[in-house]
């Protein structure tokens, strides 16, 4: 989320553009999903450029971010951090994986049977959807997506996984005072992190031996 249409917009088109240096970069099937989360997160600003223009609302652009924020990101997160590891390090991220999958499950039910409404909030949008257990949901939430890049061997991912924590925490602070939203920014910096990460992958998985 940005700040305007206009920021969203080109954010989302910058960071879509990193996405596709990234995925072009992937030497392994197994990185590609990780490769392309630029990609997605790109079109998710691209997606709230369209809320934006439409005033908030209930529109298809309003579902279409819940979608991809809500369902989509916890599993895909822990999805990609586990295809991405090698085998011998997949059986500790199994446990995000499960709080993603039942995670995405829960929010993609309630938001086939409930509605989702955004609303302009000064340099802001707010969303509301009507769920329940949402600290319980938030916990898992932040298991499945911080949790697993916290626990992959990888470096750079475990940075990835603090400065994501870190940011979020900023960023939600700013956005419920409704002063400025800067989860595009977050969004900017994991992606630079993703492009540098899969560019310093070897095209060959590393032996037991190697770090």
């Amino acid at each position: 989320m940005c700040w305007s249409a206009t920021a969203d917009l080109w954010a989302g088109l910058g960071i879509a553009a990193v996405g596709v240096a990234s995925l072009a970069s992937a030497r392994r099937p197994g990185d590609a999903p990780l490769a392309a989360l630029p990609l997605l997160l790109g079109a998710h600003q691209v997606v709230e450029a369209a809320v934006w223009r439409a005033d908030g609302g209930t529109g298809s652009a309003t579902l279409a971010w819940a979608v991809i924020a809500l369902p989509l990101l916890p599993l895909w997160v822990p999805a990609g951090v586990l295809t991405a590891a090698r085998p011998a390090d997949r059986p500790r991220l199994l446990a995000p994986l499960a709080a993603g999958t039942a995670t995405a499950g829960f929010l993609a039910y309630h938001l086939a049977v409930r509605p989702v409404s955004a609303e302009v909030r000064g340099h802001t949008l707010g969303y509301a959807v009507d769920l329940p257990y949402a600290p319980l949901l938030l916990a898992l939430y932040l298991l499945a997506t911080v949790g697993a890049l916290l626990l992959a061997r990888d470096r750079l991912l475990r940075l990835l996984g603090l400065l994501t924590g870190a940011g979020a925490a900023v960023c939600a602070l700013l956005w419920r005072t409704e002063f400025l939203s800067t989860w595009c920014a977050l969004a900017a910096v994991a992606s630079l992190t993703l492009l540098v990460w899969i560019r310093r992958r070897p095209a060959v998985t590393p032996g037991p031996l190697s770090s």
